[in-house]
């Protein structure tokens, strides 16, 4: 990259350290678009079979979040690194207001556990899918307004203008986290000028999600939030190829949450979350499932008489999710994470073992399946863009070939990370690594394959 970009790109890194209260009242004032697109929908009726976008305020209101906000964040992360966390998150910008004005509390030991992130994904996503997130607007704010209330619990609770929901608890945050190390841009920190600490002497920062500036690497933990630019004439922001996080610190980190993540959450669970409403498995499960029940006469299962805030519950719209139902989505999407995740797991283990690799390498190889998931969580959240357009009465003829492009791109990146993870081996150990990881790149985009074409 150009050391005349890379100038360009440090002024603007230094602008929005100087311009920092501009970038609070964006905050918030993306947390009343935040609040309506959640709050109001909840509280209108729900729209008719008839009802349509531009005269529904309902639909309206799903596009605007699930068809644009939800997908483009993920695009933006992968782009630009956490600038959605640092500078326009609202469940942030709550979380750190409620912390100025809390009790300052240190942050508990059990609360920094590594693990949190991936069981909040994990667990958030199959609710989600129990209650129909996507779909209707109580599940939303059921769901959103909880999180949300839980980060001004946590921040008026822990921390004194500090983060601590987004940096130890947050759903997202494993995910945000896997995909910014991807990005082409980040704040670099030099950590040689940082103990020199040469002029300007700037007011210390506010890190707000608690981090060590000094040995910052990556901007997979950075909120990208611009406070500590030009800290010591050490922090700037600055372009970087996108396979660098991954290249170089992906053996050194300790990754083992974040591969689980990548492996059963993002790829495993995520792919059975957006894929089970169109699988005929599903309706097998569900059908074997219902016999065995019945020839034993075991009938209350097959009621659908549960509240929508534990399975979807809207009779008024003939959508009533029976207590098999949501048993059987669990099986379902348990299964994806657990067959899906531990086969990759499994077999890319087995290949670093194989190579005379250790641990540290299988969980580097297994990074490199990141395009690859976060094309698929693009791809899945985008889904409901396109329904809701094709509602709208839009053909769309274009997107097939444009989702078989998305795969076939995230494919090749992810197949270049592993020639590159694997450059400085022997050839021997090269094949089994490099094949491995091609099997694994084919599983996937085979789900994908079922999902969009095969079904």
């Amino acid at each position: 990259m150009s050391a005349a970009f890379n100038r360009q790109l440090t002024r603007l890194g230094h602008a929005m350290r100087r311009h920092g209260a501009l970038i609070r009242r964006v905050q918030w004032l993306v947390v009343l678009v935040y609040a309506g697109l959640l709050v109001i929908p909840a509280l209108l009726p729900l729209p008719p079979g008839s009802a349509r976008m531009l005269d529904n305020l309902t639909l309206l209101a799903q596009f605007v979040f699930w068809g644009l906000w939800w997908p483009f964040v993920l695009l933006s992360i992968v782009l630009f690194g956490r600038l959605w966390c640092g500078v326009l998150c609202p469940e942030g910008a709550l979380s750190e207001w409620a912390s100025r004005h809390g009790q300052g509390r240190g942050t508990p030991r059990w609360m920094r556990w590594a693990g949190w992130p991936t069981l909040g994904f994990l667990l958030t996503t199959l609710y989600g899918q129990l209650i129909s997130v996507y779909d209707y607007a109580q599940a939303a704010l059921l769901i959103l307004g909880g999180s949300t209330l839980a980060a001004m619990l946590v921040g008026y609770l822990y921390g004194r203008g500090k983060r601590v929901w987004c940096r130890y608890l947050c759903p997202v945050s494993g995910v945000f986290a896997l995909l910014a190390k991807l990005a082409p841009l980040h704040f670099h920190v030099d950590e040689q000028r940082w103990c020199d600490n040469p002029l300007p002497h700037l007011p210390p920062p506010n890190c707000a999600p608690l981090l060590d500036i000094r040995r910052l690497r990556g901007a997979s933990a950075c909120h990208a939030c611009g406070r500590c630019s030009g800290q010591r004439d050490a922090v700037r922001l600055i372009a970087r190829s996108g396979n660098e996080e991954i290249v170089r610190y992906g053996a050194a980190d300790d990754t083992t949450w974040d591969v689980r993540l990548l492996l059963y959450g993002v790829i495993g669970l995520a792919i059975g979350a957006f894929q089970w409403t169109v699988s005929p498995w599903f309706i097998d499960l569900k059908q074997a499932l219902a016999e065995w029940l019945v020839q034993r006469g075991i009938l209350w299962p097959l009621a659908d008489d549960a509240p929508w805030w534990l399975l979807t519950h809207y009779p008024a719209l003939n959508d009533a999710f029976t207590w098999l139902d949501g048993l059987s989505i669990c099986l379902y999407l348990g299964a994806s994470s657990l067959l899906l995740g531990g086969g990759l797991h499994a077999l890319l283990g087995g290949a670093a073992r194989l190579a005379g690799q250790g641990a540290a390498f299988a969980r580097q190889l297994s990074l490199c399946l990141l395009p690859l998931g976060a094309a698929g969580l693009f791809l899945g959240l985008s889904a409901t863009t396109v329904k809701l357009l094709r509602y709208e009465g839009l053909a769309l003829l274009w997107v097939p070939a444009c989702r078989a492009a998305l795969l076939a791109a995230a494919m090749l990146w992810s197949l270049s990370l592993g020639w590159q993870v694997c450059r400085a081996l022997r050839p021997a150990q090269r094949l089994p690594t490099l094949g491995a990881l091609l099997l694994g790149n084919l599983l996937i985009a085979t789900a994908w394959w079922l999902q969009f074409w095969g079904w």
